[in-house]
């Protein structure tokens, strides 16, 4: 499989947890802390895998800024959480930082 393709949805998973940590109200709603557990384990199960086809740092630079960004737009959607100026400039900077990583390293053949 696609190594980036089992990046996207260990991000996704992971994005669905962190939202769903949030809505677990101090993990005490069941549902909500149920989608966590799941949410989690999927995510560092397809993130492993993942790391298995490319170099850690392209793993890691990809999950942790695409995450962020995820998280935050996530929060703003589902909680209302301002999405404010210096956020939009981080997210640009964080774009432009993963860029970078990206482009400076090779995935093994």
């Amino acid at each position: 499989m696609n190594p980036y393709l089992l990046l996207a949805f260990a991000i996704s998973a992971e994005v669905t947890a962190t939202l769903a940590l949030k809505a677990a109200d101090g993990l005490t709603k069941p549902v909500p802390t149920i989608i966590v557990v799941l949410g989690y384990g999927t995510a560092f199960w397809l993130m492993s895998n993942s790391m298995n086809m490319l170099p850690i740092g392209i793993v890691y630079a990809i999950w942790a800024g695409v995450g962020m960004v995820g998280a935050a737009l996530g929060g703003a959607l589902l909680f209302h959480e301002p999405i404010t100026l210096p956020m939009i400039l981080g997210i640009a900077v964080i774009a432009v930082g993963v860029t970078i990583l990206a482009s400076g390293q090779t995935a093994p053949h």
